[in-house]
């Protein structure tokens, strides 16, 4: 199957940065990259249920003549073929509309030229209202191009973190890397989480391919974010139902972003995920 990422691309050290996080993830997962170099410091996603206007930092308008041939360089060095995606509709004559058809989107974070406004922290509206209404995981990636050698995922129980789980079993098998399950025990016990996963047909992927599943208390929030490796691309699920709403929509998620260094999958509420495990469909 062939699955795309769409890239904005930003032509500074730090979009280069960026690129080639998304350019690792399309090559690791065998998906294909599809870049927007964009014209204009503001675009439109129509979803089902919203429309989400993203405002970009001025720096992703930078140098335009040098834009696209840097990034066909980036992904040469890569060994990563890409293509361009150019906007066919408009709301306005400097608002293109950009599709949200396709499986991976790389968040552009629009971050300004100054190093003291850099906060790995912040997680703004306009992104939570993407996750929210997306069909698709939204790649957040670490401020410096850090390759990721294992998935990580924060399972904790509610519908979407059962997506989570599922992408990160996907990603597992499209990239053959480990993958570690990684559960804070708020309701329950570990056997009810482990039911869990076997009423939804999930048993045996989880067998092959999980390495590890760690439990912890619910007080230790901290100490599951330190056993994480630091070479590892974190999978978690948003706008569930206990400790995976607080992720994203609670301190949670910034102390994440602003404590780790991980690159970032985000499945929210409207992003089904499908697996495919032994000739059969995991809905």
């Amino acid at each position: 199957m062939n699955y795309k990422l769409l890239h904005i691309f930003q032509n500074t050290p730090f979009g280069r940065e960026t690129f080639l996080q998304s350019l690792y993830f399309c090559k690791t997962v065998d998906t294909f990259p599809a870049v927007y170099i964009p014209k204009s410091e503001k675009f439109l996603m129509y979803f089902s249920n919203d429309a989400v206007q993203v405002n970009l930092d001025a720096s992703y308008l930078r140098s335009p003549d040098t834009a696209r041939g840097n990034a066909v360089e980036i992904a040469d060095e890569m060994g990563v073929q890409i293509s361009f995606y150019e906007p066919k509709n408009f709301t306005a004559s400097s608002l293109p509309d950009l599709p949200t058809n396709f499986d991976y989107l790389c968040w552009p974070q629009p971050v300004s030229g100054l190093l003291s406004k850099i906060r790995p922290g912040h997680l703004g509206p306009k992104v939570r209202r993407i996750i929210k209404h997306a069909a698709f995981p939204i790649l957040i990636t670490s401020p410096v191009f850090k390759p990721w050698k294992s998935i990580s995922v924060f399972f904790g129980g509610s519908k979407n973190a059962l997506n989570a789980l599922k992408t990160g079993l996907k990603v597992s098998m499209a990239s053959g890397l480990p993958m570690n399950i990684y559960t804070l025990v708020e309701e329950g016990s570990q056997a009810d989480y482990r039911k869990l996963i076997k009423t939804n047909a999930l048993e045996a992927p989880v067998d092959q391919l999980a390495a590890n599943w760690r439990f912890y208390e619910k007080t230790d929030f901290d100490a599951m974010l330190c056993d994480v490796a630091h070479d590892s691309l974190i999978v978690l699920g948003a706008c569930g139902h206990g400790v995976i709403k607080d992720l994203l929509l609670g301190s949670k998620m910034a102390h994440i972003r602003s404590t780790m260094a991980n690159n970032l999958l985000i499945t929210g509420p409207n992003c089904p995920v499908s697996l495919l495990w032994n000739n059969g469909t995991v809905a």
